[in-house]
């Protein structure tokens, strides 16, 4: 990639800006990861019960129910727009970064992948393919990873 986009360049203000814009965004995005594993418990029947329901445990805790088609569209919608949004802002920033060329090309891309996986795999775990849950783990992961190492080496760079 030629590039002449380096946030190590750029004026204070704007390298300060771009700090608070990403701790508050980090706020923001381990806030939801940490009520997804409130609501999940990060496991595979917590995942399939959060979106298919538990009705038919007579012994579960909290008695959960199916999500209406209405739910799913709602979380679908907001989370294809604004994750799709926050990692296209973070690609740009991941760009202007000084790393290898091919992890910054997978730390701009590999986001947007995973948000397709996990909540395309979320609409198909609702439709009844229950064995998406582990596609809803593994993207899930990666995306939550991805995240954290671009924070990382996007203040890396700008500290330079």
């Amino acid at each position: 990639m030629n590039n002449n986009f380096k946030l190590y360049a750029l004026d204070k203000k704007l390298k300060v800006l771009i700090v608070f814009f990403t701790i508050t965004l980090s706020i923001g995005f381990y806030t939801g990861i940490n009520f997804v594993h409130l609501t999940t418990q990060g496991t595979p029947k917590g995942i399939g019960e959060n979106y298919l329901g538990n009705e038919e445990d007579m012994e579960a805790e909290v008695m959960k129910f199916k999500k209406s088609k209405h739910e799913m569209l709602n979380i679908l919608h907001t989370h294809f727009l604004s994750l799709s949004l926050i990692f296209f802002v973070l690609a740009l920033l991941v760009y202007g970064s000084n790393c290898p060329e091919k992890l910054k090309w997978g730390l701009m891309t590999e986001p947007l992948l995973s948000v397709l996986m996990t909540f395309g795999g979320i609409y198909f775990l609702w439709t009844g393919v229950e064995w998406m849950v582990y596609v809803i783990i593994i993207s899930g992961s990666l995306m939550t990873l991805s995240y954290t190492l671009s924070i990382l080496l996007i203040w890396k760079s700008l500290l330079k």
